[in-house]
């Protein structure tokens, strides 16, 4: 599996998600942009990736890091990543 699908993946389980995503073919990082994400907790964020996912956990994707970010919480991240 690569990256792109991946990403498709998340996208097409989250509504209005942005996804990216990097990877070597079997471990993955995941950014995961959601307003979704608001209020919940991290752990119930995570399992809505997992979801999104579905069956590709148990195969085609051997390890993935999930990061899970609020479109505001996103934009500061980023502010501090460009510094």
């Amino acid at each position: 599996m690569d990256p792109n699908q991946i990403k498709q993946m998340i996208v097409d389980g989250i509504p209005g998600a942005e996804a990216h995503v990097d990877g070597d073919g079997s471990h993955f990082v995941a950014r995961v942009i959601s307003d979704e994400f608001a209020g919940m907790p991290v752990i119930k964020q995570h399992k809505m990736v997992y979801a999104a996912l579905g069956d590709s956990m148990e195969s085609a994707i051997h390890a993935l890091s999930i990061q899970t970010y609020t479109r505001e919480a996103w934009e500061k991240a980023r502010k501090f990543q460009t510094l």
